[in-house]
């Protein structure tokens, strides 16, 4: 469940920032574009994720 909730807001924001780009550089709205960067931004989070230690840092106090 965590994968679906994870790119199906991915894929909203990409989308969102995908249209306000092309807004910004006077080009069209691609709905194709947006949706291969929301499958790419959603794997890029699960790998980042995956690489962030899960365990705490530790006492820092010397």
């Amino acid at each position: 469940m965590r994968l679906f909730w994870t790119f199906f807001w991915t894929f909203l924001l990409v989308q969102m920032a995908t249209y306000v780009m092309g807004s910004m550089q006077g080009t069209g709205y691609d709905f194709a574009t947006g949706a291969l960067l929301g499958v790419i931004v959603t794997i890029l989070v699960f790998v980042i994720a995956a690489l962030i230690p899960d365990e705490p840092a530790g006492d820092h106090h010397h």
